[in-house]
């Protein structure tokens, strides 16, 4: 047999596995993880008020390898989008389920509590600071718009939803858009807000293809009409950046 061939195959043979590996990898990047994935249908449920759906959506939260205090931080992040009503009967229908797995003899990880905040920086301050990160963009510009028309909502996004909120560790910058998304496409008509944190989801490491299994679960969650309407605007924000 010619020797170059030999060579050849077992050159092949060797660095198949690692082709795999790399491969698998790569595949890993582009796909939502199961954890995101259950992140996305209990944060749409949530917001939705969908307490039936919800109760099979937590368990799978759960056993998709979620900590209770990760389901708990999610569900606490939403109110900040579809308000205290929505995160309060998310929180106490995941009581229930808690509760029922235990029965069961399920005894679910409660993971790691909130970390102190050590930042003696004034939250408005923070808060612009975590803002121009996620957004990529300074926040020293002059107020403009609904800013400008009502300037203590301003003050608030920064000091509570930036610091008080997305300062806070358990989740991800990227499974708190994740949450952020998924209400948005729930509440409808806030089309601009949606854009903007589709945006910042690309700015944090989400990819367009993990961004295109979102919309097909908002789809599979909510119905036709909401997946259709997350998709046409997140057609317009991977357009306008050539990603599409």
């Amino acid at each position: 047999m010619n020797k170059v061939f030999i060579i050849g195959l077992l050159t092949t043979i060797l660095l198949f596995p690692q082709y795999m590996f790399a491969q698998n990898n790569s595949t890993d990047r582009m796909a939502l993880q199961p954890k995101d994935q259950s992140i996305i249908a209990i944060s749409a449920l949530t917001a939705k008020g969908d307490l039936v759906n919800l109760k099979p959506a937590l368990n799978k939260g759960l056993e998709s390898g979620l900590t209770i205090n990760e389901i708990k931080e999610a569900i606490v992040h939403l109110y900040a989008y579809c308000g205290f009503p929505r995160s309060i009967r998310g929180l106490q229908t995941f009581m229930e389920v808690v509760d029922e797995r235990k029965e069961k003899g399920l005894i679910d990880e409660t993971g790691p509590d909130i970390s102190p905040i050590n930042n003696e920086a004034s939250k408005y301050d923070r808060g612009k600071q975590i803002l121009a990160e996620l957004t990529k963009m300074p926040q020293d510009g002059k107020p403009a718009g609904y800013a400008a028309f009502a300037p203590v909502i301003e003050v608030f996004l920064k000091e509570h939803l930036f610091a008080d909120i997305f300062e806070r560790d358990i989740l991800t910058y990227a499974q708190r858009e994740l949450v952020t998304v998924s209400v948005i496409s729930v509440i409808g008509g806030a089309e601009p807000m949606l854009r903007s944190h589709l945006n910042i989801c690309l700015n944090v490491g989400l990819s367009p293809q993990q961004l295109k299994e979102f919309v097909d679960i908002i789809r599979s969650t909510l119905g036709d009409k909401e997946g259709h309407d997350a998709r046409t605007v997140l057609n317009e924000v991977l357009k306008a950046k050539n990603l599409d």
